[in-house]
């Protein structure tokens, strides 16, 4: 079976699920496609507010990209066909509108390391680990690795990709990865109270926000502050500030 994608709503939050668990939820060509679609149709949604992604399972959040399939491909055609794929799959994170939050609840290898640089903000499990491990099975690590330096620095970035060194949630938490780790059984309680603080925020300013922190990452300094000048008057385009602000005003007469 190739796995599937399983797609469940409460209230304005998707949970979206990589569900291959049998292979630790590694991502081959039909998943993916999956994938991208439905991260499409979510990104669609006006009323979407937040977003989770994880995998199936307590074993892995996603164990990398398939390696039977990528031992198969013929040539360097077939190999950027797929490799395309897997930057589908975390363009469609980063494309999302609105917060998405990677649950990361056990291994989180290559593809899906870089799936989970992706997000926007990341939780550990305290058994999950991490690793970019390409360079040991002959191929370098590629696509949204490219988000790791921004995350953990350029030397530790080296040692993930060029040692195919494996950390875990601890060290990863240290190094900026994550942002929080807890125990296992604590994972879906931390990820609600993260989702509660969303829940509080304006929903038009978590969009402005997401998107203006997207060109922060592309732009030199002058250019970062000027788009968030023209970010700041377009949040006045609706009555979201003005009624926020006024409630918050109220609250502390």
């Amino acid at each position: 079976m190739a796995g599937e994608i399983r797609v469940a709503r409460q209230g304005n939050v998707a949970r979206i699920t990589i569900d291959h668990a049998a292979k630790l939820n590694t991502l081959n060509p039909p998943l993916m496609r999956e994938f991208v679609a439905a991260m499409a149709a979510l990104s669609a949604e006006e009323g979407l507010a937040a977003a989770v992604l994880t995998g199936a399972g307590e074993k892995a959040f996603i164990g990398g990209a398939d390696i039977s399939v990528m031992a198969g491909l013929a040539d360097g055609g077939a190999a950027r066909e797929f490799i395309t794929l897997v930057h589908g799959c975390c363009q469609a994170v980063r494309d999302c509108p609105v917060p998405v939050i990677g649950r990361l609840n056990g291994w989180t290898l290559g593809a899906g390391l870089e799936l989970a640089a992706a997000c926007d903000l990341r939780i550990a499990a305290d058994t999950a680990r991490f690793g970019m491990p390409e360079v040991r099975v002959g191929i370098p690590s590629v696509v949204e690795a490219a988000l790791l330096p921004g995350l953990i620095g350029w030397g530790r970035t080296r040692r993930l990709l060029l040692l195919g060194e494996t950390i875990d949630a601890a060290e990863a938490a240290e190094w900026g990865l994550v942002e929080k780790v807890v125990p296992g059984a604590a994972l879906d309680s931390a990820v609600e109270d993260w989702l509660h603080l969303l829940g509080e925020a304006g929903p038009r300013s978590l969009r402005l926000q997401k998107a203006l922190i997207r060109r922060w990452e592309e732009l030199p300094m002058r250019e970062a502050i000027a788009a968030g000048i023209d970010s700041f008057a377009s949040a006045w385009e609706s009555e979201e500030p003005r009624r926020m602000l006024g409630a918050f005003a109220q609250r502390k007469r």
